[in-house]
């Protein structure tokens, strides 16, 4: 592997954070306190699985604005014996909505999604079915150790004990402040006094500690059929929702065969429709294998032309076959095809930038606020698990009693009738979220995942060519400069130097300097026995690692010997 790329880089960087080393587990996640209660399932026996759910249910807590109980996503977890399932918990519209439950403002692309009063953005109506728990709860049975109780014992506590806030959530709760402060709740919790919480403040949820507790004791049955779900219905119906019970009753996870592509001799696994992820990196590394870009390098104009030129391809597809595939029958084969591919490659030029989407219909919408968590340990498993509550804060209210935010997935429908993407009973929605494992000689290399909406499969195809074209570290890899376009303004982060951000200009590119394209990657890397953990500077991520072990059989009796 030629691990020279910083001679041939356009955009030559250093890596802010540092990665972590071990031997018996890891836990990378976007809140230290969320890696370090997957940690302390590792450390209480547990595996992978009882790590991932117990940070899952840490950041419900600590990162509000990103994941919630009542929010959904999708897991991809890979058995000690080599089979990789990908676990859909995506919510769903409501069984009592309708293509013309909202009224559309405008037919304009960029306004497509917009609805009046933002009624499916903010509010009672704008909730879609809550899967998280049930998806959690059922990961956990199925494939985890550990006793519910236990695994929720971390979330239990930081919400009763509380937590100090961070720079990135105090700048989460001052960005969305004024539709904050219109919900009781919400400015109780996040503006008390009027006044957004400030980092370094403490945020004690008592609220919240109860309800955990509930189904800590009695199981996701608590909210799906029992009082707590009865608590939310109500409030719902009396704030101009149509979610019901028979949505929570309703409420399952499917397990789906992911989407395998070749790329280079790997194998590169992530998640079918209605995730758009799999499809599409399969699609974009297809097409990207007939150029040499590891000789080209990494962060350069020529290189970066051709992932800009895949992105606005795959934009192009995406736009008439995302949906769920229960409504919609989507050309997978063809779409992953190598053939497809050349086809497509055949009209690319390597020096000129083009419009791949003349005519296409409009793309959804989808939010950048989500996280990410990947885990690991010594039997074998590896879990990388993307999960939502879609906006920032949601639907930006909070239930009373429940100290719980649901989610606004509805504003991913289209809000006009005969589309799509149009709302219809029971119609899951659709996701960019890409958890990827790539294979090398039929083992695990890396494991990855990050939020950002739209810009999640383009970015996590980066990492991947980072790591098997660039011979980067995994530190490097989730770190480096990323790009971003769906055809229109060609976005780069600030890493990218200004002289390949003018040679980009040259080529034909609309380039558009942004801080960030899409949110913190969570990767973990497996060599032999050895797990490396990364994180990177777009978010709180931290990577925890366990190493040692229990003591060696016989060691009392040696030590009683001793005393004699």
């Amino acid at each position: 592997m030629d691990r020279d790329w910083r001679a041939r880089a356009g955009a030559p960087f250093t890596t802010q954070k540092a990665p972590a080393t071990a031997s018996r587990g890891m836990v990378v996640s976007n809140h230290p306190l969320g890696s370090a209660a997957g940690a302390e399932m590792l450390a209480a026996g547990g595996n992978a699985v009882d790590a991932a759910i117990a940070t899952f249910f840490t950041l419900s807590v600590v990162e509000p604005m990103m994941v919630g109980l009542l929010g959904g996503g999708l897991a991809h977890i890979r058995t000690p014996d080599g089979r990789h399932v990908i676990v859909d918990g995506l919510s769903a519209a409501p069984l009592g909505g309708s293509p013309t439950m909202y009224t559309p403002i405008s037919d304009e692309p960029a306004r497509r999604l917009l609805a009046e009063g933002r009624a499916n953005e903010i509010g009672a109506l704008a909730v879609a079915s809550p899967a998280a728990l049930r998806a959690w709860c059922d990961i956990l049975a199925r494939y985890g150790t550990l006793p519910l109780r236990d695994v929720m014992a971390p979330a239990i506590r930081h919400a009763e004990k509380g937590f100090t806030v961070t720079t990135y959530l105090a700048d989460c709760i001052a960005d969305a402040a004024g539709d904050l402060g219109r919900d009781p709740e919400m400015a109780r919790v996040f503006l008390p006094g009027g006044t957004p919480l400030a980092a370094g403040a403490r945020l004690v949820q008592g609220d919240t500690a109860e309800t955990l507790r509930t189904i800590a004791a009695e199981g996701p049955d608590a909210l799906y059929g029992g009082a707590l779900g009865r608590l939310a219905c109500d409030w719902f119906a009396q704030n101009g929702g149509v979610l019901a019970m028979a949505d929570f009753t309703a409420t399952h996870p499917v397990e789906r065969e992911p989407i395998r592509a070749s790329y280079r001799g790997h194998e590169v696994i992530g998640p079918p429709a209605p995730s758009a992820g799999g499809m599409h990196v399969a699609q974009m590394l297809n097409l990207l294998e007939g150029f040499a870009l590891g000789a080209s390098g990494s962060g350069t104009p020529a290189t970066l032309h051709l992932i800009a030129e895949a992105l606005k391809l795959a934009f192009a597809d995406r736009a008439m076959v995302t949906a769920d595939p229960a409504f919609l029958r989507i050309p997978v084969e063809r779409l992953t095809s190598k053939a497809y591919a050349a086809e497509r490659r055949a009209e690319l030029d390597p020096a000129r930038a083009r419009d791949w989407a003349p005519g296409v219909a409009p793309l959804p919408y989808e939010s950048n606020d989500t996280t990410h968590v990947t885990t690991a340990d010594a039997s074998g498993i590896v879990v990388t698990m993307t999960q939502t509550i879609n906006g920032l804060f949601g639907a930006r209210v909070r239930i009373p009693g429940l100290g719980l935010t649901p989610n606004n997935y509805m504003s991913n429908f289209d809000p006009h009738p005969g589309r799509a993407l149009s709302v219809a009973p029971g119609k899951r929605v659709t996701t960019s979220m890409m958890p990827t494992i790539v294979l090398r000689d039929g083992a695990p290399w890396f494991a990855l995942g990050l939020p950002g909406g739209l810009k999640i499969f383009g970015s996590a195809m980066q990492a991947v060519i980072n790591m098997i074209d660039h011979g980067m570290t995994l530190q490097e890899a989730v770190e480096a400069p990323r790009i971003w376009t769906q055809g229109l303004a060609l976005e780069v982060e600030g890493g990218v130097p200004a002289e390949v951000r003018e040679a980009l200009e040259a080529m034909g590119h609309r380039v558009a300097t942004v801080p960030t394209v899409g949110g913190g990657m969570n990767a973990v890397s497996f060599e032999g026995s050895t797990l490396t953990g990364a994180a990177c500077w777009r978010a709180d991520g931290t990577p925890m690692g366990m190493a040692g072990g229990l003591a060696r059989p016989g060691v009392r009796f040696v030590l009683e010997q001793a005393r004699r």
